[in-house]
């Protein structure tokens, strides 16, 4: 009632005008069915209680409404009383999902509602869409249809998605374009250009063809666009389906798809291929990847949120992960601690899986250049570190336990509260971090102890600061998994590394600067918790 009062101007000598209209119909008989809260609704079909003020909105004329007349002088008492032509910008204001409930208030809201200005800004506002919309009248589809039909409907598949694909993993980016959504698969660029832009392709489209309802096409394949399906499981988790999959064969066969996959995948032939250990693990991914036929499950990710204190900026990166080609890394920051966790994976490290951490309480310094070729010089200070780590991990443990203890015993008159001495050291420690690296050189020469494989070795031969670090290893299947120590190479801000001592082996590290829409996460908590959901699906 309070809402129908500030909108339809209740005062003493003024009934209600929903009421009165609301009497005037079950007197006469007639009844004027109320919108759905669905967009598709608003301003949708019914009897107006004035007919002349929708003529003027909808062609374009400015005659004053009856309503609109007041005493001289006087400033409207309502809404009703503006001008149609203001009521348009007002509405049009308002965020879309909220005019349907507008659209309740009175015949003439819901009439003014059928504008297609009004629809045109809010696609324009909320989705971006820049196209000219006046093109789709010779179509018969309105601006509210692509509001309802399209936008609104799809909203909740916009932003960056995970799809599942056992160990592989992957990179989808859900958009608007134009009067199009469009479902791009990213790539990293063929192996080893790890600086190099990213690559995509679509995998499905979305589209108002008529009115009735929105089309879903499947892009997989060589053949053009096919029938296709999308369903909404709920709102982090959608999936896909093609129903037309004898649009992704070709008329040579398997063989030939292979080759064709091939060329996009890793830009070469398998007679380029030399190494028979990656042209096996080649053919276990297209056979692997090639059974879904564009049916998957998508899981929502996130982009990392970021803080003044982050030694770079968080975000998304391609590295060089040996015979298994480039991968897409999301390196995120945890308080002393900067993780790096796999988008797209592999059999031996899953999509999911944390393939690097960083200890950013512990930076190393490295030895001068000549030194620093050698490779046992570099193994025997990262070792030290890595036992000075476990050292205090246990020195934590104990001061735990002994906080434990004294929080269980403080009843007690002489009990005396423990635990000092450990805040202490972690103050000691931070601090000592912070001197750290505001001691640290601008820049330091850089290269890659001997015996150290690399797969790019066009990497930079200056460096920011070092760190200890840990990656994770393990068998194929993700078997035997094990974090074993390895040394973060910070080069600059969109560059890093990381030698795997364990390994002998080397991965750099490239930023992929793409700005990716909707992908924000809403909270610390809902990142984190992000994190943890693809790590234990991968698991």
């Amino acid at each position: 009632m309070a809402v129908c009062a500030r909108l339809c101007g209740v005062g003493p000598a003024r009934g209600c005008r929903r009421r009165g209209a609301a009497r005037e119909q079950r007197r006469g008989g007639a009844g004027d069915s109320e919108p759905d809260t669905d967009p598709e609704e608003a301003g949708g079909g019914g009897a107006t209680e004035d007919e002349e003020a929708a003529e003027r909105i909808e062609g374009g004329r400015s005659a004053s409404h009856p309503a609109e007349a007041g005493p001289a002088g006087r400033a409207p008492l309502s809404l009703l009383e503006l001008p149609p032509e203001l009521l348009v910008q007002i509405f049009g204001s308002l965020p879309g999902t909220d005019l349907p409930s507008l659209a309740r208030v009175c015949t003439t809201f819901r009439r003014i509602l059928r504008t297609d200005t009004i629809w045109r800004r809010r696609c324009r506002e909320e989705y971006g869409v820049c196209e000219n919309l006046r093109k789709l009248e010779i179509t018969g589809v309105s601006c509210r249809d692509v509001y309802a039909k399209l936008l609104h409907r799809y909203r909740h598949i916009l932003g960056l998605w995970q799809p599942d694909i056992g160990p592989y993993g992957g990179l989808l980016n859900v958009v608007v374009n134009g009067l199009f959504i469009i479902g791009w698969m990213y790539l990293p660029p063929h192996d080893p250009h790890v600086d190099d832009p990213m690559r995509f392709k679509p995998l499905f489209r979305i589209h108002l063809m008529e009115r009735k309802c929105a089309t879903v096409e499947c892009m997989y394949g060589h053949k053009g666009p096919h029938n296709g399906h999308i369903q909404i499981v709920k709102k982090d988790e959608f999936s896909t389906k093609c129903n037309q999959t004898d649009h992704h064969r070709m008329s040579g066969g398997r063989q030939e798809e292979f080759r064709t996959w091939l060329r996009e995948e890793w830009g070469r032939t398998l007679e380029d291929i030399f190494h028979e250990h990656m042209q096996e693990l080649i053919l276990m991914k297209f056979i692997y990847t090639s059974q879904y036929d564009n049916c998957l499950t998508y899981r929502r990710i996130y982009l990392p949120p970021s803080s003044p204190d982050d030694l770079i900026k968080p975000g998304l990166f391609k590295g060089t992960y040996g015979s298994h080609g480039l991968e897409i890394v999301m390196l995120s920051f945890h308080g002393k601690k900067a993780k790096g966790t796999k988008i797209t994976g592999d059999p031996n490290i899953p999509a999911g899986q944390q393939t690097v951490e960083i200890d950013l309480a512990h930076p190393l310094q490295l030895p001068d250049i000549e030194n620093l070729r050698d490779f046992s010089e570099l193994s025997r200070i990262v070792l030290e570190v890595q036992e000075q780590v476990r050292r205090e991990e246990q020195e934590q443990e104990h001061r735990q336990e002994e906080e434990d203890r004294s929080q269980q015993a403080a009843s007690h008159p002489a009990a005396k509260p423990l635990g000092g001495e450990g805040a202490e050291g972690e103050e000691t420690a931070a601090g000592a971090e912070g001197t750290t690296q505001d001691k640290a050189p601008a820049s330091q020469p850089f290269v890659l102890p001997m015996g150290v494989i690399s797969r790019n070795e066009d990497y930079p031969r200056t460096c920011r600061i070092c760190f200890y670090g840990t990656g994770l290893i393990a068998g194929h299947g993700f078997t035997s998994p094990e974090r074993t120590p390895g040394v973060f190479v910070l080069f600059d801000d969109d560059r890093f590394g990381f030698i795997w001592l364990e390994l002998k082996s080397f991965s750099l590290y490239s930023r992929i600067k793409v700005s990716f829409q909707n992908a924000e996460a809403p909270s610390r908590e809902a990142f984190d918790e992000m994190l943890k959901n693809i790590q234990s699906l991968a698991t």
